[in-house]
């Protein structure tokens, strides 16, 4: 099979990560009989240097001719200071209109052999962390009209919050299409004790809800998710929420699963062509220094075979691989449990944290996408 992938590597450490998951799915496609053609687009604050715009329209034209679209991370302090509708993120934002990807659907599971990675309690992680925020991705406050003006001497700034009837409800329908695969519970987020766009959001989820009888619907607060999920993320299945909560949440969602380098996204819309991506930012302090974290980028790059490419062997074998290397013991230095346990053996100690972590060997950026690659080639 044959499948053109748009590769926007970024800023900052976006090349490294992408440069690993592109190693990925070379040998997927050869040990599979497939040709992926890569077509690097120029998108963020690497675009606004070449070509002073965030997202050229030539190179948005070449993400939507693509089957999809692969995506590292864009931004960094080097254009904070561009005009707001030049900066690294409006390119995201128009890449996501322009691809009319509506549902950003975020995973926040945590690995077992990374379960002492999370910074939560112990007891609280032996319960379980599985689940998924479907976050709405392209309405909201912020594609809604942003102005800034002069009012009675001083300057106001306003930000619009909206949403139509028909957004919630497409929005919706994947959020209990989600649950209906898993556990069937799916947990609708929102402000509707303050906002009017919320209670919207309440009243269509509930209208929508006697569509899918098997699917146990409930309500939650966005203040009070935030603190449930730190407290008993157990509890959830599928979230629905969204687009700034739903930001906000999800970001909350990959730290307590230990690294917010191990976390895939996709986004998808009305056709089978997505956009999938790491969460994380584009950390141009560790740029160049081989210490990222390649796994949600090619972690995100299975999703794109499994939910674009229909190809569910290929996509589980790359997630095998990834679970064989972590259980070999290797480690980027975000998801390492402490400096001491660095497979450092001048500093040998009886401490049992220390002893437990004597097996875990921290690698870079590079290697880890080498190990990967080796597992995929050597599961015959």
């Amino acid at each position: 099979m044959e499948k053109k992938i748009a590769v926007i590597r970024g800023d900052g450490i976006g090349p490294e990560i992408v440069g690993e998951a592109m190693k990925v799915l070379t040998a997927i496609a050869g040990k599979y009989s497939h040709k992926f053609i890569f077509e690097d687009v120029d998108m963020g604050g690497c675009a606004i240097d070449k070509w002073g715009d965030p997202l050229p329209e030539h190179m948005l034209k070449k993400c939507l001719e693509s089957d999809s679209v692969l995506l590292g991370a864009v931004g960094g302090k080097k254009w904070d200071s561009v005009p707001g509708d030049k900066r690294p993120e409006k390119g995201l934002l128009r890449l996501r209109a322009g691809m009319e990807v509506y549902s950003n659907n975020r995973p926040a599971k945590i690995w077992d052999v990374l379960s002492e990675a999370s910074p939560l309690k112990r007891e609280t992680v032996k319960k379980g962390i599985d689940f998924i925020i479907v976050r709405e991705l392209i309405g909201g406050i912020y594609f809604g009209e942003h102005k800034t003006v002069d009012e009675n001497g001083e300057k106001k700034a306003v930000d619009v919050l909206s949403y139509t009837e028909s957004e919630i409800r497409r929005i919706g329908k994947i959020g209990f299409e989600t649950a209906r695969k898993r556990r069937k519970k799916l947990c609708s987020v929102e402000k509707s004790n303050v906002l009017d766009s919320s209670r919207l959001w309440k009243s269509v989820m509930h209208s929508l809800a006697e569509e899918y009888p098997d699917v146990e619907l409930s309500d939650m607060l966005v203040d009070n998710c935030a603190m449930q999920i730190v407290k008993d993320p157990s509890q959830f299945d599928v979230i629905v929420t969204e687009n700034m909560f739903g930001d906000i949440l999800s970001d909350e969602a990959s730290m307590i699963t230990g690294s917010i380098g191990m976390i895939p996204s996709s986004s998808l819309g009305a056709t089978s062509r997505g956009l999938y991506e790491p969460i994380h930012g584009s950390a141009p302090d560790i740029a160049g220094t081989d210490a990222a974290n390649p796994i949600g980028t090619i972690l995100s790059a299975a999703m794109m075979l499994r939910y674009s490419f229909d190809m569910e062997r290929e996509a589980d074998d790359i997630e095998c691989a990834v679970g064989r290397v972590l259980e070999a013991g290797y480690r980027t230095r975000d998801i390492m449990p402490t400096s001491g346990g660095m497979n450092n053996t001048s500093d040998a100690s009886d401490n049992s944290e220390n002893s437990a972590n004597s097996s875990l060997h921290l690698v870079g950026c590079r290697k880890m996408g080498e190990l990967i690659v080796s597992e995929i080639l050597g599961a015959r």
